[in-house]
């Protein structure tokens, strides 16, 4: 729970201003790992240039930065609702769990950059993405998707 507990001292900048945060993080995930953009089917045709004034970017990336917000106040206790995200992510979306990784990455070096989570923090912020994808990993499982 230490986890949790030192993520939620830096994430009130990131509930703030969803959008914003939303927008930085996913505009990181394209552009540190390029192939991530294609796994986004309405945003693969989005110039590099042109993610940073994208409405669409950063309202998917608000959503995203929401649900992790849920996930980090629930301390552990997620079941509720990594398998609902977990069931849609699998069928619906076919996310892979590494992508879970690298949104980790993104997340962590956006966080470091503007909300002020030191070193300490973003390895915490691994560690608790850790636990929540195991959790995502065993949903997947249990529905017989790869990812």
């Amino acid at each position: 729970m230490a986890d949790f507990d030192i993520v939620l001292r830096s994430w009130g900048p990131v509930e703030a201003d969803y959008t914003k945060y939303g927008g930085l993080v996913m505009i990181r995930l394209f552009t540190d790992y390029p192939d991530a953009q294609k796994m986004f089917p309405k945003f693969a045709g989005i110039a590099k240039k042109d993610l940073a004034g994208n409405a669409e970017v950063a309202d998917h990336g608000a959503v995203t930065l929401k649900k992790l917000g849920e996930l980090l106040k629930a301390k552990g206790h997620h079941c509720a609702i990594v398998k609902p995200l977990a069931t849609s992510h699998a069928k619906e979306h076919k996310v892979s769990l590494h992508s879970y990784t690298l949104i980790t990455d993104a997340v962590c070096k956006v966080m470091g950059e503007k909300a002020g989570l030191d070193g300490a923090g973003q390895d915490a912020m691994r560690r608790v993405m850790h636990k929540i994808i195991t959790d995502i990993g065993v949903t997947y499982k249990e529905l017989g998707f790869a990812g």
